[in-house]
């Protein structure tokens, strides 16, 4: 049977005691035995703060040693993990801190410079909700929060882990949806565990491996194919909060890292520094990549000046990874498909349409407290609709061609027009808007905002830009706008966005 988060845990605990489990350089060095102990202690404390088994967890921080040991000790006293993106201003993620129902909330005190507790209350005062009763403070709480654990005994929390069954709800994800409102994606123990477990055995992690997760923690790859992933083969866990060239390859070279995930601007900025040349990266022996066009010359470069083999994979955070390429496919495999079935999910092609339809044990048990989304997304027959266009070739392998919705990839992160074009239509002046996103050599795709201004009215680029940096994860704002008298719409009054997409191609 698929163990649960804590029976993980516990195995990996005797499985790999003295094996290297985390490593922030200059913070913590914990054996997995040790590693065992310090989630224990969280547990405890957060037993010891009045939280109690089925109650939920927000976290609101960027990858660390302790945004592990609170995940990891969260599931131990038997509570659901609720991640929050940290892209997330103020107001976004109250809204979904509230819709969690959680009593419990870690917070980074500043990070790229914001205070994200003070804006949290900010939000909340604005809106007249309350937070959370038990809030910890990271890094300057930490110590005392873990102090309060020594008030409850160590088989306190030890029962509540061996409690803990795989069919109970281990987190809630949230994620955005065509119509702009975030849904929460619920996973059971099992199903975290099972595709973590089948994402380690496909890229052949052991306990020699040394993985750096710069994916977020909050998002779905960052904690099950990274935390969870680790936790089931032994693998070392080696914590980056932000990518920044200079900083990933120091940490490569140290710490002799031989994971490395990400998007493919990731790559690029790292092969085309200036230091890579001078930097001892030879450690490297995979990276996966995904969530945008992978170009064949990328995948060659990577295994010829980083001599790391190159996978590729498909998912979402409803069923988090649904195919993976696998070590020895060819460089346009990898680079033009997202690889065949993995964690024993099928794959099909819905006729007509295209569409991709995924059914699998690791499918999301539903979206919280939304039964007609749900039933939307997941038919009578259990496959799960995702929305993107495809294709299946003789071998398998998926090919994502286009997408149903209008989403689109900016810097790895999904962003969804219509959660923009909502923000944009509290801005004064905003008659209509309609939001695409175009091709970035940096990023993959940005957004570029169409707008129509109400009569009397007119408005800046930097105008619109500023609102919606104000109001939106920066991976949302707008780089470029242009203002029209009209756009173009179908008989129902809806803009036809493919042709403002074939439009800004052609003038390209």
């Amino acid at each position: 049977m698929v163990p649960s988060v804590p029976a993980a845990l516990l195995r990996a605990a005797r499985d790999f005691s003295t094996t290297p489990a985390l490593v922030e350089p200059d913070v913590v060095h914990l054996s997995y035995e040790e590693l065992l102990a310090e989630v224990r202690r969280v547990a405890q404390a957060l037993i010891a703060s009045g939280l109690r088994p089925g109650d939920r967890l927000a976290l609101w921080a960027p990858n660390s040693a302790q945004w592990v040991l609170a995940a990891l000790g969260a599931s131990y006293a038997g509570l659901t993990l609720v991640p929050v993106n940290t892209r997330f201003t103020g107001v976004e993620a109250l809204d979904v801190i509230h819709r969690s129902g959680a009593s419990g909330l870690v917070v980074v005190d500043l990070f790229l410079g914001t205070d994200r507790l003070a804006t949290l209350q900010a939000a909340a005062t604005a809106e007249g909700r309350e937070l959370p009763r038990v809030i910890v403070r990271v890094p300057s709480g930490w110590d005392e929060f873990v102090s309060r654990g020594r008030a409850v005994p160590e088989l306190e929390a030890d029962a509540c882990a061996t409690a803990v069954t795989p069919d109970d709800l281990s987190d809630v994800l949230f994620t955005s949806g065509t119509t702009g409102r975030s849904k929460g994606v619920m996973s059971a123990h099992r199903q975290s565990m099972a595709v973590a477990a089948a994402w380690a055995d496909i890229a052949r992690l052991t306990p020699d491996d040394r993985y750096l997760v710069i994916n977020p923690f909050f998002h779905s790859f960052g904690l099950k194919a990274g935390i969870f992933a680790c936790l089931a083969s032994g693998t070392t866990i080696v914590p980056q909060a932000v990518f920044d060239v200079p900083r990933t390859m120091a940490l490569i070279a140290d710490q002799r890292i031989t994971v490395l995930p990400g998007p493919p601007t990731l790559y690029t900025s790292l092969l085309g520094h200036p230091d890579t040349a001078r930097v001892d990266l030879s450690s490297l022996r995979l990276a996966v990549t995904g969530a945008a066009t992978v170009p064949p010359a990328l995948v060659e470069q990577i295994r010829k000046e980083l001599g790391a083999d190159v996978l590729t994979a498909y998912g979402l955070t409803e069923a988090v990874v649904a195919t993976m390429c696998r070590p020895g496919d060819d460089a346009r495999t990898v680079a033009e498909t997202c690889g065949r079935a993995a964690a024993g999910c099928e794959v099909r092609i819905a006729e007509p349409g295209g569409e991709v339809l995924l059914r699998g044990p690791n499918t999301m048990l539903g979206y919280l407290d939304d039964p007609i989304a749900t039933a939307e997304a997941i038919d009578a027959e259990g496959w799960l609709h995702t929305g993107d266009i495809g294709q299946l070739d003789e071998h398998g392998y998926l090919t994502i061609t286009d997408r149903l919705k209008d989403m689109y990839v900016c810097g790895g992160f999904n962003v969804y027009p219509a959660e923009v074009e909502r923000a944009l239509a509290q801005l004064p002046g905003v008659a209509e808007s309609a939001v695409i996103g175009v091709p970035d050599p940096r990023l993959g795709e940005v957004g570029k905002v169409y707008l129509i201004c109400r009569p009397g009215h007119s408005l800046s680029a930097a105008e619109v830009i500023e609102f919606c940096r104000i109001r939106l994860a920066n991976y949302k704002v707008p780089r470029s706008v242009e203002v029209r008298s009209e756009l173009p719409h179908n008989a129902s009054g809806k803009v036809l966005k493919y042709l403002l997409r074939a439009e800004s191609a052609e003038a390209r």
